[in-house]
């Protein structure tokens, strides 16, 4: 399968998954800004109109949009790696997890405040609006090592956003011991170690060809 990414950006959380599940994918990179695949420099564009990462094709060619379907999509390729559910119940957690995490956390809190572009008034008004979200995890996280019983897709989607944290600096995750004590437990995880790592130095490199570009 095709994974189309952008280094450090929610895509990450698709890399995590596949880690976890040891499957193999092709990884093509993603520049933001240009929308141009790296690896062939065709037009990202004209695999997803919206210009938007992650997106996944599968092996039957199949094209898949959105976070939360890809993460559940391979949960369920991979039954024996664990990271999805086995009831309808439990599989019902896991979709309220990944949409809290996309529309509460992803577009509400951290998508303001990571746009260059965007006022301050909308970035004070999000932190207003939205930091009520990190006292709810930090709720149910006391005690728990996961969202779930077992690691799962949602907690590769929540680590991926938490981490976005480093560069953005009202929100401070002293002030939630519980998640924060989450956040380094799962940065450990060798799978979310390998794709921080590896993210990390293409997103300088990123930075570098922007720089370079200007």
């Amino acid at each position: 399968m095709d994974l189309y990414f952008s280094p450090l950006a929610c895509s990450m959380a698709t890399r995590v998954a596949l880690y976890e599940a040891g499957q193999p994918a092709n990884y093509l990179e993603v520049d933001p800004k240009t929308k141009a695949v790296r690896n062939d420099g065709s037009d990202f564009n004209k695999v997803n109109p919206l210009g938007l990462v992650p997106t996944l094709r599968t092996d039957d060619g199949v094209v898949l949009t959105e976070n939360a379907a890809i993460l559940q999509y391979v949960a369920d390729q991979f039954p024996r790696a664990g990271i999805g559910t086995a009831s309808n119940a439990e599989r019902s957690k896991l979709h309220q997890w990944l949409c809290f995490i996309g529309t509460e956390l992803h577009k509400g809190l951290f998508l303001p405040l990571l746009d260059k572009k965007a006022p301050p008034e909308a970035k004070t008004y999000a932190v207003e609006k939205y930091v009520s979200r990190l006292d709810y995890l930090e709720e149910h996280l006391k005690g728990r090592d996961y969202l779930l019983d077992h690691f799962s897709v949602a907690d590769a989607y929540l680590v991926t956003v938490i981490n976005w944290t480093m560069a953005t600096p009202p929100i401070e995750l002293a002030k939630w011991p519980a998640l924060k004590a989450y956040y380094e437990r799962l940065r450990a995880r060798p799978s979310v170690a390998k794709a921080i790592a590896e993210e990390f130095e293409l997103y300088k490199a990123e930075i570098a060809r922007h720089k370079a570009a200007a």
